[in-house]
């Protein structure tokens, strides 16, 4: 395998396996940035990766090949009201909101599989019929290097992703409505007194991660694995966490953190077929992702500075 052929291979795989990281660690950095941490992300991808298999399945016969979008919608919609657990308890209840998001994630484990034994009478769902699929851009795909590099073999899921991370980026630096979610995670009482509504913010923000981590959910599930079990998710939540941190609560630095770990997931999965990397033990590529998660959040986390009020109720007039 020559080394151009290595880069055709790697880094279609690396948008791959960032896909869902993007789409979830940029959903947490808008909780984060509103004042709530995003530690339940790992819980919403589950039932979003749940929520996109069931529709998949199920409604294949009435839409075919377009069930994917009905399926990713519905992954949206439960992500954003499975995170009303999060809002309602962290913003109206002013609950610690760690243990909230751990609790989630347990909940939400535990609710899937129980649905998926009930459903389906057995530990994982059907594979589904209507995968997400690669296809080629037109004309893109033609341009020497670039187009078979990054043109040839792209998941829709990919470009939202990347166009969720650019927006982002715009909406929370470039719009009044992103100013508002940063001040109301970094001073919340200076953001009262200038009548921005407190609690209704913290929701959006905790909704809006909610979705994008639904969507990154199914995204993963349509893809990578095809099914639903409780393995699905396996922890990609928490990298998603840290490649937000790693990115230092800026969308395009979740972004580049987000393709990182999609490269060390690609090593870890397909390095068997690489040249140099195949003398590795496995079980040392299987871990990479998870080390370098861990290499990472040690190596900046100090560096990196959270909004001041992430993880702090607001109690209206105390400071």
């Amino acid at each position: 395998m020559s080394f151009l052929e290595v880069l055709y291979f790697i880094v279609p795989s690396a948008l791959l396996y960032a896909t869902p990281l993007i789409l979830t660690g940029i959903g947490a950095l808008f909780s984060e940035r509103a004042g709530v941490i995003g530690l339940g992300v790992e819980g919403l991808m589950i039932v979003g990766a749940f929520t996109g298999i069931y529709i998949n399945l199920e409604y294949y016969a009435d839409f075919g090949k377009n069930v994917i979008w009905l399926a990713l919608l519905a992954a949206l919609l439960a992500g954003a009201i499975f995170s009303l657990i999060i809002a309602v308890a962290a913003v109206t209840f002013r609950a610690d909101q760690t243990v909230t998001g751990v609790a989630l994630n347990m909940l939400a484990a535990a609710i899937t599989v129980f649905l998926v034994k009930l459903i389906y009478g057995k530990g994982q769902t059907d594979m589904v019929s209507a995968p997400l699929q690669r296809f080629e851009i037109p004309y893109l795909s033609d341009i020497p290097f670039l187009g078979p590099l990054l043109f040839q073999n792209v998941y829709s899921t990919t470009i939202i992703a990347l166009v969720v991370a650019v927006g982002a980026w715009f909406v929370l630096y470039k719009m009044p409505f992103g100013l508002r979610i940063r001040s109301v995670g970094e001073h919340p009482m200076a953001a009262d007194t200038m009548g921005i509504n407190v609690a209704k913010m913290r929701y959006i923000g905790v909704m809006i991660s909610g979705a994008l981590a639904g969507v990154g959910g199914a995204s993963l599930a349509m893809t990578s694995s095809g099914d639903f079990s409780g393995s699905t998710v396996a922890g990609q939540g928490f990298i998603a966490i840290a490649a937000m941190i790693f990115g230092k609560w800026h969308p395009l630095g979740t972004l580049g953190a987000a393709l990182f770990f999609g490269l060390a997931q690609t090593l870890s999965i397909g390095g068997g077929n690489i040249p140099y990397i195949q003398e590795i033990p496995p079980v040392i590529l299987q871990v990479l992702p998870y080390v370098l998660t861990i290499l990472a959040l040690a190596g900046f986390v100090g560096k990196a500075v959270a909004p001041k009020a992430s993880g702090v109720p607001y109690i209206k007039g105390k400071r």
